[in-house]
Formats: structure tokens, sequence, C-alpha cells
């Protein structure tokens, strides 16, 4: 593989971003994304796949997995902001409400500071159903520097 091939592919470098930049990535929740996570991670919590029992809940239905959403964020940094070649360091979220089958989840990356010392970003991550948050937190991102690619 050659540094050409790598510079490509990659996403945004410390130097192309800006507080207050954003990206974000829509997905409508479907029952079979729901079930898909509850195989893939093992949490088969009746909660989210079972209607019965959903319905003796405080939510009175299937609701989707918190991390579900939190994961839509980390497809916004990993593909859009930073992008490719940046590297997860930490991640808070709080769940604010229930993400429910036929939502469409709106997940947003939002520049909050930029550490150049330490080749670091500091994101704030939301999640929102048109314009109710339903998730938010904040994570720290390792970007890597044009210069080091000279």
């Amino acid at each position: 593989m050659t540094q050409n091939y790598y510079l490509k592919k990659h996403g945004l470098f410390l130097e192309d971003l800006k507080i207050g930049q954003t990206a974000n990535y829509k997905k409508k929740i479907s029952e079979e994304d729901i079930n898909i996570f509850a195989d893939i991670t093992g949490d088969n919590n009746p909660v989210h796949i079972d209607e019965k029992f959903a319905k003796f809940t405080i939510f009175k239905k299937r609701i989707a997995h918190g991390f579900l959403s939190g994961s839509l964020i980390s497809t916004v940094i990993a593909t859009k902001l930073p992008g490719p070649g940046s590297i997860y360091l930490n991640q808070s979220l709080k769940f604010l409400a229930p993400v429910f089958i036929g939502d469409t989840v709106n997940a947003k990356v939002t520049v909050n500071d930029i550490q150049i010392d330490k080749k670091k970003v500091t994101l704030l991550t939301e999640c929102f159903i048109s314009e109710k948050k339903v998730l938010t937190g904040q994570a720290e991102i390792l970007v890597s520097v044009k210069e080091e690619f000279k």
C-alpha cells in the first residue's frame, strides 16, 4: 500500500477542522435493525425484541437499543467528521428519550474543541428525532495532521 492510497481514503486532517463544524447521518430505525443489533450484541432485553413484554413497560411498545442510536454517532465520526483515519478515544452518552421502530434518527456531530498539540478534537455528539434531542454526549478523537505526510 502506498502513502498516496492512504491519503486518498483519509478523511479530514486536524488542519481541516474548525470549531462549530458539523456533520450528520440519518437512519430510519426498522424492526430488522433492532433484531440484528440484538443478535450482534447479545442484548436480548425483551423491551427491545418482545412486543407483548414491551406493552407493560413505561414505553408501551418496543424501543431501540440506546447504543443503536449511539452507533450512528460512530458512523458520522468514522465516515464524515473527522472521517476515515480518525481514532475514537472516548465517548460519553446520556439517553434522553426512547427511539421507536419507524423513527428517523439524525446523528449529529459538532467540533467543540481542537487541541493541536495533542492532535485531538472534542466533539459534541447528539441524536435527534425531528427537533427532539434523544441522546447527547461528547467524544474525544485522535486526528492525523497533514504535516506527518509531507
